[in-house]
């Protein structure tokens, strides 16, 4: 096999040359931006399937809940406000100190950008390989020891650029192997950031600069989409949070849970999208997340650090690059992408996105399961975790059952 470890075989883009501007000021900068993007408490950003009650066919609560509630909208003004004042700040001396700042701070690693992907995608695909039984994410479980030993291969494979497309493949063949005991529905969680996983394996093994130069592009792309489509869940079904609320309620910061839920779908979503804005908004939306995501390991355990290590891995990798376009891709596409052109584009770009992404979760869930939803068995836990110290919801006085509903074929799993 031959690897590939070192700089020359994968270079990153080294940041552009910029004027010296005193690294106080960058410093300055940053906390005052990060300090308006904590003028709300953050949500601990542990994936609900893993740790809470639900049943994927449940029929959601109406998008009208989510239009009238007031703390929905609050958190919308409070996202639009920081996300204008920081495209006002980027124009100015002190956000260009800011963007110079972080260039410096992060160089290491953008220069190492490709080895620190592939090293840490492999080491995702090694955890989930010891921890056993499960497709790609902690809540996709399996009896087939096959899928465990194909994730250990997928690992393998990423370090070589010759087997990078295999590895690919596999991550793609996997998700669609799951599709055997899982439901379509349920499994686009994960379609986004494995495309974008996959889709950076092949472009990265590439010799032409046109195509290989995209790969953090789908990086980006596919972990935006990820965590905008995982947020709709605190719209569509708040009661899937409130076991973890009320057995952790230090994650609301005292606030009230419908208060809180609400707003942390607000705070996980605009992030999301504002990694695909302008390079400081996306830069701090990324350093946020990467706060939240750390944050969340102590309260969730080992298996939110592993669940998540590709996510984290991607947000490391978007607040280090260097890129100065103002584009919503870090490159040119012809008529393909708006252009960030004035700040008006901000509610715009914002009210656009909520409405496909919405459109397409309530539209699809209602062509899988139909308009009232699958009806939730009675009596009967179901449950996607072993129970243990690291994940305490659900049965308290047994093991797992694997127990799945039948009627309907839905594949459903309840703690």
């Amino acid at each position: 096999m031959q690897t590939a470890f070192a700089a020359d075989h994968f270079e990153g883009r080294e940041p552009k040359t910029i004027n010296r501007i005193p690294l106080g000021r960058a410093a300055a900068g940053t906390l005052a931006l990060l300090a308006g993007a904590c003028a709300w408490p953050f949500p601990a950003e542990a994936h609900v399937k893993w740790f809470a009650p639900y049943i994927v066919g449940a029929s959601p609560q109406p998008i009208s809940a989510t239009l009238t509630n007031q703390w929905f909208w609050s958190g919308i003004v409070l996202v639009v406000a920081f996300f204008l004042a920081t495209i006002l700040v980027e124009r100015r001396a002190v956000g260009q100190a800011v963007l110079s700042g972080l260039d410096r701070v992060s160089a290491p690693l953008w220069k190492r950008s490709d080895d620190f992907m592939r090293v840490t995608t492999g080491a995702f695909f090694v955890a989930i390989f010891a921890v056993g039984g499960v497709y790609l994410t902690p809540d996709l479980k399996t009896d087939s020891e096959l899928i465990s030993w194909a994730q250990l291969l997928i690992a393998a494979c990423v370090f070589s650029r010759r087997t990078m497309p295999i590895a690919a493949g596999g991550i793609i063949t996997l998700w669609v192997v799951a599709l055997r005991e899982y439901d379509f529905f349920h499994l686009l969680d994960y379609l986004a950031l494995g495309v974008g996983v996959a889709a950076y394996l092949v472009l990265a093994s590439m010799d032409d600069p046109k195509w290989r130069e995209r790969r953090f592009l789908v990086l980006r792309w596919g972990v935006a989409i990820a965590l905008m489509w995982s947020s709709l869940e605190k719209f569509a079904y708040p009661n899937w949070f409130y076991p973890l609320v009320e057995e952790k309620p230090f994650l609301t910061f005292g606030l009230p849970r419908d208060m809180f839920i609400p707003m942390a779908g607000v705070a996980e979503f605009t992030m999301g999208f504002g990694l695909l804005w302008t390079p400081l908004v996306r830069r701090l939306s990324a350093v946020a997340l990467l706060l939240i995501f750390f944050t969340a390991v102590y309260p969730f355990g080992r298996i939110d650090l592993v669940g998540h290590a590709l996510i984290m891995a991607v947000l490391f990798l978007i607040a280090a690059d260097p890129c100065r376009e103002k584009t919503v891709a870090s490159m040119s596409v012809p008529r393909a992408l708006p252009t960030i052109r004035n700040l008006a584009s901000v509610p715009a770009g914002l009210a656009v996105a909520l409405v496909v992404l919405v459109s397409g979760y309530w539209g699809l869930h209602g062509i899988f399961y139909g308009t009232d939803g699958q009806a939730e068995p009675q009596a009967v836990e179901i449950s996607t975790h072993s129970r243990d110290p690291e994940r305490p919801h659900g049965l308290r006085d047994s093991g797992r059952i694997g127990l799945s509903t039948s009627q309907g074929d839905t594949n459903s799993h309840v703690h």
